[in-house]
């Protein structure tokens, strides 16, 4: 084989030196863009730097009654959502961009990204445009919780809201998802890798691997907690109380309609609070769902957040009961007549469709690395004036909705256009 021309070896050279220049700029910008895990805070600031939201009395003040309040009751305005991952509360944040974006309410915001620097915990710093002292109504981005730092951002009658799902269906979704940003499954060599992983969990997983998080006891992570604690040890116990004290609604995934029915109930809101259309859907997976052994062996593999939900799901339909049955079961059937009339007026075709069917480039959620398997919608062209801004609202995706509220995306937005150039 004759040797390569002279032009065509400097050419590669010159290309693999472009590519290696390349691939540090991206691990640099990706090494600020995604910080280490950390155990704990740093204990380095000062009483300034932690000064409390100090509301004046006009702004901790309830919203004016709407018209059809039940029992004359306030809507409630000031609510943090901790936001788990995938326990479709994306479509629990697009419900509340769209009541904070109606009442002029103040986000906090993260400052350059879509998360309030994740797996880290949250500090109060990281808002954007924090300044000491500074109140917010809706804290929603997804973080690991600290309670201390986001109660200090919050009047002291904030309502604290989050939300659950059965921990194996939790886990067989984040596997889907996060799996090929988690190293770890990257030696899994059988076609099921998620079967293959459960086989085994202990000798696959290495709880300081980079994104290890997301394959064990999510839940209690984002809350903020060990997840690698023994599921015996009464740490356990005293953690999910303390979620218990903390927050006033834990709502379940499984059963979301009857959870926006207690959300609304408890906010005093209005039934259009709480339409909503399913966002950030993963399509189904060619691979069939958990089941029998294995879906055991998944909820035996998050023990800590089968705790965690078991005791939700006793403590939610105890909430149902006093709501009563009957009555729920009359309202939930109102939120779905709702929602099914909203789907005919505002979705074209009627139905959630594939990335590379999406028409407009708002309309297009973001997407795992390396797949295109979150499906999104695509707007009628035709809807009446009384309806446009409100389908286009429960139907724009959480990046876009993010920046049309004023937060500065900048590192997510940088990291798109990286991506669509590399076709990642």
């Amino acid at each position: 084989m004759p040797p390569l021309p002279k032009k065509r070896w400097e050419s590669m050279a010159k290309g693999l030196v472009l590519g290696a220049l390349f691939t540090s700029f991206l691990l640099l910008l990706y090494s600020y863009a995604v910080p280490p895990l950390h155990a704990g805070l740093a204990s380095t600031r000062t009483p300034e730097d932690t000064a409390s939201c100090s509301p004046a009395s006009s702004e901790s003040e309830l919203l004016t009654p709407a018209n059809g309040s039940a029992g004359g009751c306030q809507p409630r305005r000031d609510i943090v959502f901790m936001k788990t991952h995938k326990t479709a509360s994306s479509t629990l944040l697009n419900i509340l961009f769209r009541f904070g974006q109606k009442h002029g309410l103040k986000f906090a915001f993260p400052s350059g990204r879509n998360d309030f620097d994740y797996p880290a915990f949250f500090a109060r710093s990281l808002v954007q445009d924090y300044q000491p002292g500074a109140c917010f109504n809706i804290i929603c981005n997804h973080m690991r919780f600290h309670y201390q730092e986001v109660r200090g951002l919050v009047p002291p009658n904030t309502t604290f809201i989050t939300v659950l799902r059965d921990p194996a269906r939790l886990f067989e979704s984040s596997f889907h998802y996060f799996g090929s940003v988690v190293p770890l499954t990257w030696k899994l060599s059988s076609q099921d890798k998620l079967a293959e992983f459960l086989q085994d969990p202990d000798r696959y997983y290495d709880p300081n691997g980079y994104n290890a998080h997301y394959l064990h006891n999510l839940l209690f992570f984002d809350l903020g907690y060990d997840s690698s604690l023994d599921p015996s040890s009464p740490q356990v116990q005293e953690h999910i109380l303390e979620v218990e004290r903390r927050f006033h609604l834990v709502l379940l995934q499984e059963y979301f309609d009857e959870s926006l029915v207690l959300l609304k109930n408890l906010l005093c809101w209005e039934l259009e609070d709480v339409l909503y259309f399913k966002l950030n859907a993963r399509r189904d997976s060619p691979v069939p769902r958990l089941s029998g052994e294995l879906y055991r062996r998944a909820t035996a593999w998050n023990m800590l957040d089968a705790r965690l939900y078991h005791h939700f799901n006793a403590s939610f339909w105890h909430k149902v009961e006093a709501f009563g049955r009957e009555r729920m079961a009359h309202e939930v059937a109102a939120l779905r007549s709702a929602n099914e009339r909203m789907r005919r007026i505002c979705i074209d075709g009627g139905q959630a469709v594939d990335a590379a069917a999406i028409q407009d480039s708002a309309m297009q959620p973001w997407q795992p690395l390396g797949t295109k398997s979150i499906l999104g919608y695509n707007l009628k062209k035709s809807i009446g004036r009384r309806h446009e801004q409100l389908c286009r609202r429960m139907l724009t995706p959480e990046i876009q909705y993010l920046v049309d509220l004023g937060a500065n995306l900048w590192v997510t937005n940088l990291w798109k256009l990286i991506r669509d150039f590399l076709r990642w």
